[in-house]
């Protein structure tokens, strides 16, 4: 098998960092138009699966992959501070939407425009960043870079935190706004709300 061929590893998840996280941009996709089709009364349960993938998403590549982009690729500054000015602010949209009820006239619009920003910056890092990682990072470094990025994301913050875009901020401010999101989260659960 090719350095540009994904493979699985033994659970039959991808041992490609590039993959798995085009794996993730597909079902990010998917879960807009599951939101923009359902009826506001479903609205609000595809919407917490969004946040919560988003923020997980955003978070591992601050920390893990961004940082292996600014040192392998030729403009790997250039590239990595674009790509954190576009989560900074989809994290700042994706907090003020997290706040809003599902039911609320501006919730739609302001969905779309989400989308259209997140699937930019998908775009941009399928674009610029992922291709010179494929061809810079060998197999086993980009097998460990998903181990990471699956690692990070176990822990990683469930809600956005606009403000923490670099893996430093993350790991200063990551660990208690995970232990507050998630104990959010499980009460939610538990009181059987699903946002």
């Amino acid at each position: 098998m090719t350095d540009a061929m994904p493979r699985l590893d033994d659970a039959g998840e991808h041992d490609d960092v590039v993959a798995l996280l085009m794996q993730q941009h597909n079902h990010i996709r998917d879960l807009f138009a599951e939101i923009e089709n359902a009826t506001a009364d479903d609205r609000a349960e595809a919407f917490h699966r969004l946040v919560r993938l988003l923020a997980v998403h955003e978070t591992a590549e601050e920390e893990v992959v961004h940082p292996a982009a600014r040192r392998l690729l030729q403009d790997g500054e250039l590239v990595v501070d674009d790509r954190l000015e576009e989560e900074r602010a989809a994290k700042e949209q994706l907090s003020r939407l997290d706040d809003m009820d599902p039911h609320d006239p501006g919730f739609m619009p302001a969905l779309r425009k989400l989308r259209a920003d997140v699937l930019q910056h998908a775009a941009s890092e399928e674009q610029h960043e992922f291709p010179g990682l494929r061809e810079k990072a060998g197999a086993r470094q980009l097998a460990m870079m998903a181990t990471a990025v699956r690692a990070a994301e176990a822990v990683a913050p469930t809600r956005p935190h606009p403000g923490a875009e670099t893996a430093a901020e993350n790991v200063a401010v990551g660990p208690v706004a995970a232990v507050i999101d998630r104990t959010r989260d499980a009460l939610r659960k538990a009181m059987g709300k699903s946002s």
